[in-house]
């Protein structure tokens, strides 16, 4: 008797199981993953299947799409693409191409009745036969075939107090034109797509001059500005094979400037002992002119390490290279914004600038002023504080510099003169003193703003220091080894303050040659 209800109460059951597996997978597939294929003719999507955490697509996909031919054997898959055979071999991420091994990052993987390869298939077998350009971009899910002009897109954003500094690369180089329409500035690219991050800034706060960037179209940059926006200004330069624009943003002014917030707190330090050579200037003479010539036009940066080179690593994974760049980054924003000075940066990004190289920079572009940025460590978990360094030379090396050498060339219009040559590993002697004035500054303009060691400057025969040809320092920021420490210097509050007291010191710095009282 309830025979028939059952069976109705059965099918109830499977349909409605059936819908919503219907529903889940039909949500899934809207939402999965996909490899974008950019070409002349348009562009499509081939769906991606997540296998052991790595991209796959399917060899039938790819097939449809390059018009190759898949024939699957009992131990073998045979791809003939442009004639030429391509042989995989199931649970071997090992591929033969044309009589060539090429490693695989993992096997093929079998998915029902289709074979799946991992995306590198395309860079590494397709692309080493094939008649078009493939350029596979992983990170993007971006496959460009032929010559398009698709440049990678990198964007980074420097806050410094009232102001900031937007930096859109595209590399390679690619023209842009950038128009601002209240809150917003919209950026028009002369390329065929932009390859840049869904997110190419973390999440910023409400008070910030920057909110988002975003992408409008495929060639189409947009950035939000915040609501409290005085001044925008662009500014596109070449760097390498890389194009750089620059947006210096300045906030509205105020009815009322809120108060400054405090410094972090500062450990305490005993008084470091006098340094005779050292000239720490306080107070400047009346009458300094705006009108007076800017005896420091060019200033160095120089970020310790990078590349392979981390330099000191915190407990909590911290780096040297990466905590000196972005303080660097932030110098370079502040003084070309507010001193209106040219920034040289010895290196940009990630990349290991020999030491050497590092001077040379420097002296190479003629610039007034040379520092390098660093952060230190110490068996002793409680050693903190910042320390300025100067170079340190002995006798006879000081002397042979300051004696020099003279060698005698022809003149252009004829006759000839002598001209005085400079030891490159000793440049630095005849600068030591000016070298320590700007310490002496830098130590005034630290104290009670961040922690200091208790010496705070000292003198060390530091190579780097050795070749510059002009004032140099060197900047200990403070002990990653100490754990308190590690979190002020890492965070954006203790940056931005220690990034405002070497900036009060070049400035005073600065006036003080222009008034010739440092000699």
């Amino acid at each position: 008797m309830n025979a028939r209800p059952l069976r109705l109460f059965s099918l109830a059951v499977t349909g409605a199981l059936l819908f919503a597996l219907g529903r889940a997978l039909s949500s899934q597939s809207a939402g999965a993953p996909s490899l974008t294929v950019l070409a002349k003719d348009g562009r499509r999507g081939i769906p991606i299947a997540i296998v052991g955490g790595q991209d796959f697509v399917g060899l039938d996909d790819l097939a449809q799409y390059f018009k190759f031919t898949i024939r699957e054997e009992p131990i073998a898959i045979t791809v003939t693409y442009n004639a030429k055979p391509i042989l995989l071999t199931p649970d071997q991420a090992i591929v033969q191409v044309a009589g060539r091994l090429i490693a695989l990052p993992a096997p093929p993987s079998r998915s029902g009745r289709r074979w799946l390869v991992p995306v590198d298939f395309i860079s590494r077998a397709l692309a080493s036969v094939s008649d078009t350009k493939l350029d596979l971009r992983k990170p993007s899910r971006l496959l460009v075939v032929g010559d398009l002009r698709v440049p990678r897109v990198t964007v980074r954003y420097d806050a410094l107090g009232a102001s900031g500094r937007l930096t859109i690369d595209t590399t390679p180089r690619a023209a842009s034109t950038a128009t601002q329409d209240n809150n917003r500035v919209t950026i028009k690219f002369d390329v065929d797509q932009l390859d840049m991050p869904a997110q190419p800034l973390p999440a910023q706060s409400p008070q910030s001059l920057v909110q988002s960037v975003r992408l409008a179209d495929p060639t189409t940059i947009v950035v939000d500005l915040g609501p409290r926006i005085g001044t925008v200004r662009t500014s596109t330069q070449p760097v390498d094979t890389t194009a750089r624009l620059t947006i210096d943003i300045v906030s509205a002014p105020s009815e009322t400037t809120p108060a400054a917030a405090p410094p972090p707190t500062a450990v305490p330090s005993p008084p470091p002992p006098a340094l005779p050579q050292a000239q720490p200037l306080t107070e400047l003479p009346p009458g300094f002119g705006a009108a007076t010539p800017s005896p420091i036009r060019t200033i160095a940066l120089d970020p310790g390490h990078g590349g392979d080179d981390d330099g000191v690593r915190s407990a909590g994974g911290a780096k040297e290279k990466d905590l000196a760049l972005a303080v660097a980054r932030k110098l370079r924003t502040a003084f070309e914004t507010r001193l209106g000075v040219r920034v040289l940066l010895t290196r940009d990004d990630d990349r290991n600038t020999p030491i050497d190289d590092r001077a040379a920079i420097a002296n190479n572009n003629k610039a007034d002023l040379f520092l390098s940025l660093h952060a230190n460590a110490s068996l002793r978990r409680s050693t903190s504080g910042a320390e300025i360094f100067v170079a340190l030379f002995d006798r006879e090396a000081a002397a042979a510099a300051v004696l020099g050498a003279t060698d005698r060339v022809t003149t252009f219009g004829g006759g000839s003169r002598d001209i005085e040559l400079v030891l490159w590993d000793s440049a630095q002697v005849r600068h030591v003193e000016r070298s320590l004035n700007f310490a002496g500054i830098l130590e005034s303009t630290l104290r009670d703003r961040v922690p200091l060691a208790a010496q705070p400057v000292e003198r060390a025969p530091l190579r780097v220091l050795e070749s510059a040809n002009m004032p140099a320092v060197l900047v200990e920021m403070g002990y990653l080894s100490n754990a308190e420490q590690e979190r002020q210097l890492t965070s954006d509050a203790f940056q931005s303050t220690f990034v405002q007291a070497i900036f009060d010191a070049v400035q005073r710095f600065r006036d003080a040659l222009s008034l010739g009282v440092l000699r």
